[in-house]
């Protein structure tokens, strides 16, 4: 999110436009804890994880009392547009305040899970997955030494893209996805018959939607009388410097965001699809549902045999 803000808040000042900054979203916006920004209140935050403004969720602003003085806040302020970054839930108020308040408002999709439709990658997701692909290839290193299964789990609340990527990338031997109905059996045979060809460790990658790794680990190490241990990488995956490819995703919406939002083109999310930056309704992001690349679950399953 750092690598957007700096984009944001430097396209807009090559565009001669004033930016304000507001800390803990739509809360602060409530409260009014909002501050300028100049070129140089972004300087240096491009390597950080997480966000300079802060985050926090808001129950007063789903009320039309919060909505109000958040509205309010705009007006005090002369802030005559919003560029929300952000998942779902933040472009659910952002469409608030555009359609029932008439805020131009400007969505960037950015959350780890990367289930936001209109754009092939959400900003954050690249990064968490290899930050978990760092904690697989060390956990393998303690799986192949002592002989042993692990199940990993990994976030993704109720989509599979996160687990889909990292086991892929890291030569899982089964992949636990929401979108995939699977039967721990055939994983069992398949881990089984994987150690009778000579392999001596395995990782299953499990997916936070699609069970848990405690009761996976279990049944796998039932079925197949082997040792058997599972790790919850958490919210590891939610921090760390931020990869060449998010950072430049980044700044290629933010910068997109700015220009989209001083056209008139508001109440709309920027995104990117097949390489090019795109527009679409901000309503896409919940209204049409992102469907995961089951050729690379396919796929993973052909090269893990």
């Amino acid at each position: 999110m750092n690598a957007c803000i700096r984009s944001v808040v430097r396209t807009a000042i090559s565009r001669n436009v004033e930016v304000i900054g507001i800390r803990r979203g739509y809360d602060g916006l409530i409260r009014g804890d909002v501050f300028p920004m100049d070129a140089a209140s972004v300087g240096g935050i491009l390597n950080q994880g997480g966000t300079i403004l802060l985050t926090a969720r808001s129950k007063e602003f789903m009320t039309r009392e919060g909505q109000e003085k958040a509205v309010a806040t705009l007006k005090r302020h002369g802030i005559e547009g919003l560029i929300v970054i952000g998942g779902e839930g933040s472009f659910h108020g952002a469409r608030v305040l555009g359609t029932e308040w008439g805020v131009p408002v400007v969505g960037v999709p950015a959350t780890i899970d990367n289930d936001i439709a209109g754009t092939d990658f959400s900003i954050g997701f690249d990064t968490a997955v290899n930050v978990a692909l760092e904690a697989i290839d060390k956990i393998r290193d303690t799986a192949a030494s002592h002989e042993r299964i692990f199940v990993i789990e990994v976030m993704g609340r109720s989509v599979g893209f996160i687990a889909l990527e990292v086991g892929l990338a890291g030569g899982a031997e089964a992949i636990l996805i929401p979108e995939v109905p699977y039967d721990l059996d055939t994983v069992c045979k398949r881990i089984a018959s994987g150690r009778a060809r000579g392999k001596i460790s395995s990782i299953v990658v499990v997916a936070e939607g699609a069970g848990d790794a405690a009761e996976v680990s279990q049944r796998i190490q039932e079925g197949t009388g082997l040792s058997t241990r599972y790790a919850v990488l958490g919210y590891i995956q939610r921090g760390g410097s931020p990869t060449s490819l998010d950072r430049v995703l980044a700044a290629r919406l933010g910068y997109a965001a700015v220009d989209h939002l001083l056209a008139g083109r508001h109440t709309s999310m920027v995104g990117v699809s097949g390489g090019s930056v795109q527009v679409c309704d901000i309503d896409a992001a919940w209204t049409i549902e992102k469907r995961i690349n089951l050729n690379l679950h396919e796929l993973a399953q052909v090269l893990s045999i």
